[in-house]
Parts: C-alpha cells; sequence; structure tokens
C-alpha cells in the first residue's frame, strides 16, 4: 500500500507541477504578447507622428513651391506685358514709317503720271518729227537717184560691194602684218639665243680663244725657256698664271689661260724674255712685274680711251679699268670694247630719233657688257652681273636695269634695255663682225659629217653651204620614210645640243630607190 501511495503521491506530483508549468508557460506568452502589442502600438504611434511631420513638411514645401510658382508666372506674366508693349510700340512705328511711305509713294505716281504725260508729248513730237525726216529722206534718196542714175537698190549693193572689197582689203593687210611680225619676232628670238651663246667660252672654240703662240728661232732657245729640270717654266707659270706648252708645236711656244689678261701679260713678258736672252725665274719674276705694271696702266688708258670715244663724262676707275680689260676679250673675231663703243653710238643715235636721253644711252651701251670682264671670277649671267658692279659703284637705277635686262636676264623698267638688245644684235652681225677662225670652220664640218656618218643606215654624208646645209643619204633597205623624218629630228637635236654654230644648220635627209634594168 505505501508503494503504490508513493507512486500515487509521486504522480500527483509531477500533475501539479506539470500544470504549474503550463501555466508558468501561458503566463510567459501573455505577457511576451503583452509587450510585442505594447511595442507595435509605439512604433505606430512613432509612425504616426513621423507620418504627421512628413506631411506637415510636404505641405510646406508644396506651400512654398507654389508661392515660387506663382511668382515665376507673375514674372512671365510681367515680362510678356513688356514685350508686348515694346511690340506695340514698332508697330506703331512702323505704321507711321508705313504711312509715310505711302504718301511718299503718292506723290511719286503723282509726278510719275506728270512725267508720263510729258513723255507723251515728247512721243508725238519726235513721231512727228520722224515723220519729217522719213519724208525729206525719201526725198533726198529720189534726189540722188535722179542725179546718180542708179535706184536704192542698186546703190546698197555698190555700197556693200566696196565695204567688201575694204574690209577684205583690211583683213589682208592685217593677217599680213601679223605673219611679218610673227616672223620678226621669231628672228629676234633666234638672234638673241645665238648671241648668248657665243658671248660665253664654249668647248668647240677653246683652243683659239684661249691659247697664244710665239714663234722661236729654234730648239735652243727652248731649252732656256725649260730651264734646269724645268725650274725657268715653272718660275714663268708660278708668276703670270698661265701655262707653257713647249712640245706642242715645232718651232713656238703656246701659252695657255683663260684670262686674256694674265695671257697676254705672260705672251709680252715671254717675248721680251726671249729678246733679252736672259731667261731665269729672278729674271723671270722682273720682267712679269714690270709687264703687270704697264698692263695696269694700260688697261686704265683704254678704258679712259673708250669713255673718252663715246664722249661721256669721267666714271670711277673701277669702271675704267674693267672696260679696259675688255680689250683683251673677243666674242669669234670681234673685239668686246670696240663691240660696246659701237653699241653705245649706235642706242646713242636710236635714243636721238626717239627724244630720249643721249648720253644715258651711250653710258648703258658702252657698259652693257662690262659683265664679261669678270664672268670667269663670279658666277651668274653677264648682264647680272655687269649690272650688280656698276649699281655698287653708284651708277643710276636706269642705267643698271637696261645693262642688266638687254638680254632679258631680268625685265625691263625703261626702253634702255631693248635699245641696246637691238644695238648689240646690229654690232654683233655686221659682215665679218664675228668670222670664225679657219681651223674652227673645218673642225665644225669634220664633226657635222662624223654625227651624221655615227648613225645607223646612214650611207654618206655632206656638209654643204659653208656648214649652213647637210644632207645625209641613207639605205633604203634599212630605213623607210618614216624612220628617215625620224632621222632628221634625231640628227637635229644632236646637233644643236653637241656643237656651237652661228645661225641654223639645215638637215635633209634624202631616201631614193633607183630600180636600172638593161634592154637588150
Amino acid at each position: 500500500m505505501t508503494f503504490w501511495y508513493k507512486i500515487m503521491e509521486l504522480t500527483g506530483t509531477l500533475v501539479m507541477g506539470a500544470v504549474a508549468c503550463y501555466l508558468l508557460l501561458w503566463w510567459r506568452d501573455r505577457s511576451l504578447k503583452r509587450v510585442r502589442i505594447l511595442e507595435t502600438e509605439a512604433i505606430l504611434s512613432k509612425a504616426g507622428r513621423e507620418a504627421e511631420v512628413i506631411l506637415r513638411d510636404a505641405r510646406l514645401l508644396a506651400s512654398q513651391e507654389s508661392i515660387q510658382l506663382r511668382q515665376h508666372i507673375e514674372e512671365s506674366f510681367a515680362a510678356r506685358r513688356l514685350e508686348r508693349a515694346e511690340l506695340e510700340k514698332r508697330l506703331g512705328e512702323r505704321e507711321g514709317l508705313i504711312n509715310s511711305q505711302l504718301q511718299r509713294i503718292v506723290e511719286a505716281e503723282k509726278a510719275l503720271l506728270l512725267q508720263k504725260d510729258e513723255v507723251k508729248q515728247t512721243q508725238q513730237e519726235a513721231m512727228k518729227r520722224e515723220v519729217e525726216a522719213s519724208e525729206r529722206l525719201k526725198q533726198v534718196r529720189e534726189q540722188l537717184q535722179i542725179v546718180s542714175g542708179l535706184s536704192e537698190f542698186e546703190a546698197r549693193e555698190a555700197l556693200l560691194r566696196r565695204v567688201e572689197q575694204e574690209a577684205l582689203q583690211h583683213a589682208n593687210t592685217l593677217s599680213r602684218h601679223i605673219v611679218e611680225e610673227a616672223k620678226a619676232r621669231a628672228e629676234e628670238k633666234a638672234r638673241q639665243i645665238i648671241c648668248i651663246a657665243i658671248q660665253r667660252y664654249a668647248g668647240s672654240q677653246t683652243i683659239d680663244n684661249t691659247t697664244a703662240s710665239i714663234a722661236l728661232n729654234g730648239d735652243e732657245i727652248k731649252g732656256r725657256i725649260i730651264g734646269r729640270e724645268g725650274r725657268n717654266i715653272r718660275a714663268f707659270e708660278a708668276a703670270t698664271g698661265v701655262t707653257v706648252l713647249i712640245e706642242d708645236a715645232p718651232a713656238a711656244v703656246l701659252l695657255s689661260g683663260f684670262d686674256p689678261v694674265r695671257r697676254e701679260v705672260a705672251r709680252e713678258a715671254m717675248v721680251r724674255l726671249i729678246a733679252d736672252g736672259r731667261i731665269h725665274p729672278t729674271r723671270i719674276e722682273e720682267v712679269v712685274g714690270l709687264v703687270n705694271q704697264e698692263m695696269n696702266e694700260s688697261i686704265t688708258r683704254l678704258g679712259e680711251d673708250a669713255v673718252r670715244r663715246t664722249g661721256l663724262p669721267p666714271m670711277q676707275i673701277e669702271v675704267v679699268k674693267l672696260l679696259g680689260r675688255l680689250h683683251f676679250r673677243r666674242s669669234y673675231c670681234q673685239n668686246i670694247l670696240e663691240h660696246s663703243i659701237e653699241v653705245a653710238h649706235l642706242v646713242g643715235l636710236m635714243a636721238a630719233e626717239m627724244g630720249l636721253d643721249v648720253q644715258t644711252a651711250k653710258r648703258v651701251g658702252l657698259l652693257h657688257d662690262i659683265g664679261k670682264a669678270v664672268d670667269h671670277e663670279i658666277e651668274g649671267p653677264h648682264a647680272v652681273t655687269g649690272a650688280e658692279i656698276i649699281k655698287r659703284h653708284g651708277e643710276l637705277e636706269p642705267v643698271v636695269n637696261g645693262v642688266a635686262s638687254h638680254h632679258n636676264d631680268v625685265p625691263a623698267i625703261g626702253p634702255w634695255g631693248s635699245l641696246v638688245s637691238a644695238a648689240d644684235a646690229i654690232s654683233a652681225s655686221r659682215p665679218g663682225a664675228r668670222s670664225e677662225s679657219m681651223s674652227t670652220y673645218l673642225r665644225r664640218i669634220e664633226d657635222l659629217e662624223k654625227i651624221a656618218t655615227s648613225c645607223a643606215g646612214v650611207e654618206k654624208a655632206y656638209a654643204l653651204q659653208a656648214g649652213r646645209e647637210l644632207r645625209v643619204f641613207v639605205q633604203p633597205g634599212e630605213i623607210n620614210d618614216d624612220q628617215a623624218y625620224a632621222l632628221a629630228r634625231s640628227l637635229a637635236t644632236r646637233v644643236e645640243s653637241e656643237l656651237q654654230y652661228p645661225g641654223q644648220i639645215k638637215i635633209t635627209v634624202i631616201r631614193e630607190t633607183r630600180c636600172i634594168e638593161v634592154a637588150k
């Protein structure tokens, strides 16, 4: 009994404990729910307060924005009212302007109407005068027909024929004048090119223009000129600046140099040394120095004489010396100083005919080739070089431009360049003024035939008319007609590029086929 009693007591205790735990858990859950409800209510209350604040701020912001919008609208309306007032003002001004213009137009219209009436009256008067003139012209024509015995149609035809003949005659004269002028310009251009080519040193004339020959009596004088181990000839070449050629000629000594003044000094010194017989370095320097001094005096004297012969006032001494040096320069066989004096006189005569300053004309003519005295020392065309030289020595601009432009190297400002160019051509083209030496002429003839025979298909070639024509005979089996024309053009190009010659050379290529048969 006691066991069961203990079990029942334990069971009752467990039940009561379970009930107590359940009650405790229920109470805790209830407390938690109450706390949660309170927290929820607090959160809701806080959210409500925050919502009220946000709503109040939103209302305040909306109120401010509405106020700003209202102010902006009012300002916009005020600006538009101002613009409208300004526009109304402008419209009023335009309306006034239009009214004034309309008034002027009305007045102009009235004036035009008056002018129209006047024009109508003038037109009526003109028509009346025209009718009167027509009647008078008709009467005059009738009187002319009676006097001339021709009808109006016949007179018109005769007049047209006469006008046509005069027009044809004038056209023929004009065309002939144009053709002649074109030919004259072409010939003038050709002469100018030839003058420019022959005024400077060229390869084919180098021997004739740059050497001087001195005859010797025997071979003994040659040894004295050479000296021991060649000391005399070396001293002579060092003192004069020219090359001494002993072995090229059997009984002569050749002096070669590009400077004509030095070559003349060397020639005179060599002649004096041979005549004196004392040939040694000291004597050579003494004689060359003496000849140089005499040459400077001679150059000055020649320049002053040229100025005096042209009737010009004295020039600067440097210019005079350059003029004197031209005495030793030649273009082919023409002395450049004599050529300059002749050009000065020719330009003076032409200037006198044209009413220009004769002194200026002679000055330009005398100085036009002064650049040739230094053209081996300074690069550039001799006309431009000479103009720069005389400009440095104080010559006036018309003279400087006349010298520089006489070969069209620079544009001509006045008439002096053209006048000097014409006088230069006249002086250079005189018969015999610039003739060639026989050796140069023969060498050119040989070179001309050699160029022709060096071409393939050429059978033989002959230089005719003193080298002014080249006739080339070709083999008809190797060269046809078209190739013959090409050969002529090719030969002309080679002659122009390889030879130096005055005037023109006519090249004739002959191609013929001979068919020979003997009748028996």
